[in-house]
């Protein structure tokens, strides 16, 4: 039984005793009845706008999930243990530790080729930059 049919119960109910509508304690009822009527209306508005914000979380969760997939390479599973990527621990070769917020990051030689990557744990852009330490054997 939902809380507007336990209040129209109620209401049933009390029509039933045959109160006296002039009575100060009828009149006190009777208030306390429009409350509990406006009540269950505002928790059913509030339900159903629960229920299509869950919705909509649930659609950006699976959206999200989709762009982690297709921008990180990610695939459903961690398999470094880390927490944060989505990576065969065998194809990593290099670890970076995030300036912002200290997270161990697994790297391979594409991810360094590309010259940049996100940082899962904070989303700080971290740049790798080899030019200085190539111009630096060079002039050796």
């Amino acid at each position: 039984m939902t809380n507007s049919e336990r209040a129209s119960y109620i209401r049933g109910l009390m029509e039933g005793l045959e109160l006296d509508p002039s009575a100060k304690e009828t009149k006190v009822l009777n208030a306390m009845l429009e409350l509990l009527d406006d009540l269950c209306v505002s928790v059913e508005e509030l339900e159903d706008g629960f229920e299509e914000l869950s919705e909509q979380v649930d659609e950006i969760d699976e959206d999200l999930g989709d762009l982690e997939e297709e921008f990180y390479g990610l695939d459903d599973e961690d398999d470094c243990g880390c927490g944060h990527c989505h990576h065969d621990e065998d194809e990593a070769e290099f670890e970076v530790t995030c300036p912002s917020c200290g997270d161990t990051i697994q790297l391979t030689d594409d991810m360094l080729e590309e010259g940049s990557i996100v940082c899962p744990g904070c989303g700080e852009t971290l740049e790798f930059d080899f030019d200085e330490e190539d111009e630096e054997e060079d002039k050796e």
